[in-house]
């Protein structure tokens, strides 16, 4: 595997082909670039999550991670249940087999368009964020014959160390400051047609340590506690609990998705000391994954394109860039990616380069690393960046300067011999291009 410079190792060229999850012979017909996605990992995620959770707690997908029909659906067999944001998102969960009563409808503002179109198609699930949106879900919910259900979303008064990315604790567009709900607790009781049925707390995203997500937790559970006796003198009777998830993952970088089976016991006692009941289904206990189970089932596969030396440094020209992985991070909104790149199949020449690696894109942001240790790449070799299931074409600039958009290929490792199903991108299915 061939990482970054400054990575403290390096495996040999032949070794990185590992990073594909079927042997580069059973992908010739897919072309290239392609996300290629192992529906066999994603079972191997769920299955490890569920059990690093309390038996009587509810899992859900974050469909913003990644919002392809084959993988929703290997989710839905295994049971989760499907968390969308737009309408878009909604679709895509119906269309994959799940009934609109186990949809659960988040995000931080919503048109009355899209919470009509919600409700008409029968959901009556959703997160709101401040007494506007109670009030706006139960006129809408009224004018559509309906009562609704909801979670009120908490921004609590402190982030928690430790978090990969902060969704708490500071000014946010996400939830209603915890003190806020404490100081006008009437404000966010139920209204005639949205009843307010429960606490959806996210603290943080990317946590790949047990002790860092216990914490979170046992914050969050904290919060909820107060909160609820305060609510409840105004008719709030906490009956789910959503404590989000942080479940981390690696992106675009080799490495597995961590191993959390000691979490487990942890939540459980935080659980029998901070809600009392909960084992007997008062409240029902959720949480949250995306990037968990499916970052570490995705691998972008690309061709070289140009190979040359300027300036004396080696440049990389890939079919890939930001417009295919990296999004923000390519426009320097966040930190650089630079991504592990791992040779699909043995090079052509021996030696190695150090390298600038680009994308096809005409502008100098378009760089993915400025210093990968490669092999001696020629045009037309393939490389392939490991873990990029989630957060990778979706939330990439695929329309900035018009380049064809990446195949995606489904596989499962678990049935060898199988034949990859080859689709049009997920963004055209959701209608987001044409």
């Amino acid at each position: 595997m061939f990482a970054p410079a400054d990575a403290a190792s390096r495996l040999a060229p032949q070794e990185g082909a590992a990073v594909l999850p079927v042997p580069l012979a059973d992908l010739a017909d897919v072309p290239t670039p392609a996300y290629v996605y192992d529906l066999a990992e994603v079972r191997r995620n769920h299955a490890r999550l569920r059990a690093s959770l309390p038996e009587r707690a509810s899992l859900y997908y974050s469909l913003k991670a990644n919002p392809h029909p084959a993988l929703l659906r290997t989710l839905r067999e295994g049971g989760a249940r499907p968390e969308v944001c737009s309408t878009g998102e909604l679709t895509a969960a119906l269309e994959a087999g799940w009934t609109a009563d186990t949809v659960l409808y988040t995000g931080p503002g919503k048109r009355d368009a899209e919470i009509t179109d919600a409700l008409e198609r029968g959901v009556r699930f959703f997160s709101v964020d401040s007494p506007h949106a109670i009030e706006q879900l139960s006129r809408l919910a009224e004018e559509s014959g309906a009562t609704a259900r909801c979670l009120l979303r908490i921004n609590d008064d402190e982030p928690v160390p430790g978090q990969g990315l902060a969704m708490t604790g500071v000014a946010s567009q996400f939830g209603a400051d915890a003190g806020w709900v404490l100081a006008e607790p009437a404000r966010f009781a139920s209204r005639p047609h949205a009843r307010v049925v429960g606490l959806h707390l996210y603290m943080g995203s990317n946590l790949g340590e047990v002790d860092a997500l216990a914490a979170q937790f046992s914050r969050t559970l904290r919060t909820a506690r107060t909160l609820d006796a305060t609510l409840s003198a105004h008719g709030v009777r906490c009956e789910v609990l959503d404590l989000g998830g942080g479940f981390g993952a690696p992106f675009a970088r080799a490495g597995h998705a961590p191993d959390l089976r000691a979490l487990r016991p942890r939540l459980e006692a935080l659980f029998d000391e901070e809600t009392p009941g909960w084992r007997d289904g008062g409240p029902e206990v959720v949480f949250e994954s995306g990037r968990h189970l499916v970052g570490t089932a995705g691998t972008l596969l690309t061709a070289v394109l140009d190979v040359k030396r300027s300036h004396g440094k080696d440049i990389v020209v890939l079919e890939s860039g930001i417009n295919h992985l990296g999004g923000m991070a390519g426009m320097r909104r966040l930190p650089p990616l630079n991504p592990t790149l791992v040779a699909a199949r043995e090079p052509r020449e021996a030696g190695e380069l150090t390298a600038l690696v680009a994308g096809p894109l005409c502008t100098p942001l378009d760089t993915w690393s400025r210093a990968a240790r490669l092999p001696a790449l020629r045009p037309h070799d393939l490389v392939a960046v490991p873990n990029v299931g989630a957060y990778g074409l979706s939330a990439s600039l695929v329309a900035f300067l018009g380049h064809p958009l990446p195949a995606e290929a489904v596989v499962d490792s678990d049935r060898p011999g199988t034949p990859p199903e080859i689709s049009r991108t997920t963004l055209i299915r959701q209608g987001v291009m044409d």
